[in-house]
């Protein structure tokens, strides 16, 4: 079990009302056609709701409650057009009950417990799905318990100046005649997606599963732009890996995390609207609905095709980054070894010239101590004697040398 904190459970038979109007969900979704569901009662009156503070009651409303609400938008939609919009959680309840087959939208950022738990009570949310809108930090995932989809979707945007990938979190109740989004970030901008729902009225009187369609749609939009930064940095790396910039190899390093947090988000999302897609003809979804989220896996396949190939070209410009640095690292040894053996060669030539003068200064010293005492001194032939040592010496240090290579 989760160390998360699960809010006290209490019984609430407030919903019992709507619970009957409501027959079974037609929602495409699921983990499949037979996949299993969460068990659940079969009637909201019966199952374990979030407890909450006392809320108002039949579309009351106190300043308290005004104050505190995280409530971004709330909207009846009745026909495909919108009819009402409550300013609370109470009044979008209270407008829900008075008008039968219409659907509430509720948009909420980052609510707080109670504000969740009021959403649980009447709407017959499931506890763990509770617990993760509230906690947060969960990859894209589908689930369903009983006639209700919790879909996790993860928005994503890159910001060029940090060369990072941002991303934003929502959560998605939908039910047969409710959708309820929770945001954790200021991203993805939902308020977009429904002036684009009320502008189609024949897509908004698909009901739920067209608002969780506008939603999935607009986050895989959004990975578009994602991926030509992506792609501007690595073709700038490419410039740079070449170039033998010495800073390259982090910037390589820092992009592939990147691409590897990016990879992650739209991988699990795949698996979610595959999920909904198996549940097509389970569910009875609207054949214009099945076009639509088709056309949206086509443009997620296309991204993930992408990313996939950032990741192996990042590996490859590693790669091909570590080996031009060796290179470099050998032509450098090169050179300073081809200058220390210059080196070695002029010590050379300095040593072996000095060897050879050092010759006949050796002998002019020994002759140049003026004792009384040395026979050379007044033989005749001691000078040139004398001179023919030194040069004999001299010569032969030269043919030395000059065989060894030294000068």
């Amino acid at each position: 079990m989760s160390e998360r904190t699960f809010l006290p459970i209490r019984s609430v038979g407030r919903s019992v009302g709507r619970a009957v109007r409501r027959g079974p969900g037609r929602l495409g979704g699921g983990l499949g056609a037979d996949a299993p569901t969460a068990p659940a009662p079969t009637s909201r009156a019966g199952r374990s709701r979030v407890a909450t503070s006392p809320t108002p009651r039949d579309g009351a409303s106190t300043a308290d409650e005004q104050q505190r609400s995280s409530m971004v938008d709330s909207a009846i939609y009745a026909d495909g057009s919108r009819v009402e919009s409550p300013a609370t959680l109470a009044e979008s309840y209270q407008a829900l009950r008075e008008n039968p087959g219409a659907v509430a939208w509720i948009g909420l950022f980052r609510p707080d417990d109670h504000e969740v738990g009021s959403l649980a009570d009447e709407f017959g949310l499931h506890e763990l799905a509770v617990e993760d809108a509230i906690v947060a930090h969960q990859r894209p995932k589908l689930e369903r318990y009983d006639d209700t989809l919790f879909v996790v979707l993860r928005a994503a945007w890159y910001v060029d100046e940090t060369e990072e990938v941002e991303f934003g979190e929502v959560h998605v109740f939908v039910g047969p005649d409710f959708v309820v989004t929770v945001r954790h970030s200021d991203q993805p901008d939902l308020s977009a997606v429904r002036r684009r729902l009320e502008s189609n009225p024949d897509l908004l009187r698909l009901g739920p599963e067209a608002i969780l369609y506008a939603i999935v749609d607009r986050i895989v939009d959004g990975y578009a732009p994602v991926v030509t930064g992506l792609q501007v940095d690595i073709d700038e790396i490419e410039i740079e890996v070449f170039r033998r910039d010495a800073a390259v190899s982090r910037r390589i390093y820092e992009l592939s995390r990147e691409v590897v947090e990016f990879q992650r988000t739209v991988g699990p999302l795949q698996a979610v609207l595959h999920g909904l897609m198996a549940g097509f003809e389970k569910y009875g979804t609207d054949e214009e609905l099945q076009r639509y989220l088709r056309d949206v896996d086509d443009h997620l396949t296309a991204v993930i095709e992408q990313v996939d190939g950032f990741r192996h070209l990042l590996r490859e410009m590693m790669s091909v980054n570590a080996t031009l640095v060796a290179q470099q690292q050998n032509e450098e040894m090169k050179a300073l070894t081809e200058a220390s053996i210059k080196q070695g060669d002029e010590v050379k030539k300095v040593s072996g010239w000095a060897a050879i003068l050092f010759a006949p200064t050796l002998v002019g010293t020994i002759y140049g101590m003026n004792f009384d005492i040395m026979p050379e001194l007044h033989w005749y032939f001691g000078y040139p004697f004398a001179l023919g040592l030194m040069l004999m010496v001299s010569t032969m240090l030269y043919i030395v040398f000059k065989r060894r290579n030294w000068i």
